[in-house]
C-alpha cells in the first residue's frame, strides 16, 4: 500500500472512531436536554449519566484526528484552513463552550440547567457545523483567484445538498446515540428509559436511510465524478446496508427476559454498518481531499517523515488503548456506576 493511501486510510479511521463517538456524546446531550423535565421517563438520567465522563474521551479523538491531518498532509492545510475557516472557527468556538459548561456546571447545581440546555442545543449545532464541511470537498463551490482559494458562500447556501447532508448527519446522530443509550439503559436495567430510546431508534433508522439517498440524489452537478464512482460500485454501500437492517431488525426481536429488542448486537450491526459506509464513501472519494484543486498525492508529507510519525503514533495509542479499555469497565459496565441514584 502506497504511503499517501495508508496515511488517508488511518485519517478515515480516526474519522469513523470520531463520527461513532461524536454521535453518542453529542446525541446524548440532545437527548438529555429533550427529557430534562419529563417526570415519566428516566431517560434523561441515562444520559447525562453517560455523557458525564464520555464528552473527555470523544474530544481527545477530535485532537488525535487534527494533529494526523496536519502531520500528514501538511500542505493541505492552507486551503482547508481558508475554505474551512467559518464552519471549524464556529465548530471550536461552541465546542469551548460547551467544554467550559461540562467542567464547571458539574460544581454548581445553579447551573445544571444551562448546562443541559447548552448541551442538547451544541449537541445538534456542533455536528451541522462539522458535516456542513463535505459538500465544499466535492466541487462546485471553490474558486481560485489568483491563485487563492475562495468558498462560495452564496452559492453554497443555496445549494440543497447543504441541508442534505446536515439532515443525514443530524438523523444518524439521533439513531447511533439511541440505539446504545438503548442498550446502556438495558446495562443498568433501566427499562423505562429503554422503552423510551427503542421508540425512538424505530422510527430513526428508516429516516436516516431515506435521507442518505436524497443526499447522494441532490450532490451538484460538480460532484458528478463521486455519485458515478458510488454508483459504479454498489458493492460497498449494499453492504452497508445489509447490516443495516441486521442491526434494524434485532430491534424488533424479543430479547430472553421477553423484552423486545436485542440492544447489544444491533449496536455492533449498526457500528459494523456506519463503519463500511464511511470506508466506502472515503474510496469514492479517492484521490481528492478537495476536488478538483486538491489532491491526497500532491499535500502529502514524505516517505521518511510519515513512518517516523506512524511510530509515534503506535505508541501513543500503546498507551491509550488500555487506558479506554479501563475507561469502558469504570463507567460502561461498572454496576455502581450505572445504577447510582
Amino acid at each position: 500500500m502506497e504511503p499517501s493511501i495508508l496515511a488517508i486510510t488511518i485519517l478515515w479511521t480516526l474519522l469513523f472512531i470520531y463520527a461513532m463517538l461524536g454521535s453518542l456524546d453529542f446525541g446524548a446531550g440532545f437527548w438529555g436536554m429533550i427529557y430534562g423535565k419529563n417526570d415519566r421517563t428516566s431517560a434523561s438520567q441515562i444520559a447525562n449519566r453517560f455523557l458525564s465522563p464520555t464528552w473527555e474521551v470523544t474530544n481527545v479523538f477530535f485532537v488525535i484526528f487534527v494533529v494526523a491531518l496536519v502531520s500528514f498532509f501538511p500542505f493541505a492545510t492552507t486551503m482547508l484552513g481558508s475554505l474551512l475557516l467559518i464552519p471549524v472557527g464556529l465548530g471550536l468556538l461552541l465546542l469551548t463552550i460547551r467544554t467550559t459548561f461540562m467542567v464547571f456546571a458539574s460544581h454548581a447545581d445553579k447551573y445544571r440547567d444551562v448546562l443541559i440546555i447548552t448541551s442538547g442545543i451544541t449537541g445538534l449545532i456542533i455536528p451541522a457545523l462539522l458535516v456542513s464541511m463535505l459538500p465544499i470537498t466535492l466541487g462546485g463551490f471553490v474558486e481560485i483567484v489568483d491563485d487563492y482559494p475562495r468558498l462560495l458562500y452564496a452559492e453554497l447556501i443555496a445549494h440543497p445538498t447543504l441541508y442534505m447532508h446536515i439532515a443525514f448527519g443530524l438523523s444518524t446522530e439521533l439513531f447511533i446515540s439511541a440505539v446504545f443509550l438503548m442498550d446502556y439503559s438495558k446495562e443498568a436495567e433501566d427499562w423505562s428509559a429503554y422503552q423510551t430510546y427503542r421508540k425512538h431508534a424505530l422510527w430513526l433508522g428508516p429516516v436516516s436511510i431515506i435521507i442518505a439517498v436524497l443526499t447522494i440524489e441532490t450532490m451538484p452537478s460538480e460532484a458528478s465524478w463521486f455519485v458515478n464512482t458510488v454508483k459504479d460500485g454498489p458493492l460497498w454501500f449494499g453492504l452497508s446496508m445489509f447490516f443495516f437492517l441486521l442491526g434494524y431488525g434485532l430491534l424488533y426481536l424479543k430479547g430472553k427476559d421477553g423484552r423486545k429488542g436485542r440492544a447489544r448486537p444491533a449496536v455492533v450491526f449498526i457500528i459494523i454498518q456506519y463503519g463500511i459506509a464511511i470506508y466506502a464513501y472515503g474510496t469514492a472519494h479517492l484521490p481528492y481531499l478537495i476536488y478538483p484543486d486538491l489532491t491526497i498525492g500532491d499535500t502529502f508529507t514524505n516517505d521518511t517523515v510519515f513512518y517516523k510519525l506512524l511510530i509515534v503514533y503506535a505508541g501513543g495509542f500503546a498507551i491509550l488503548v488500555p487506558a479506554f479499555i479501563l475507561f469502558w469497565k469504570l463507567f460502561l459496565k461498572d454496576q455502581r456506576y450505572l445504577k447510582q441514584e
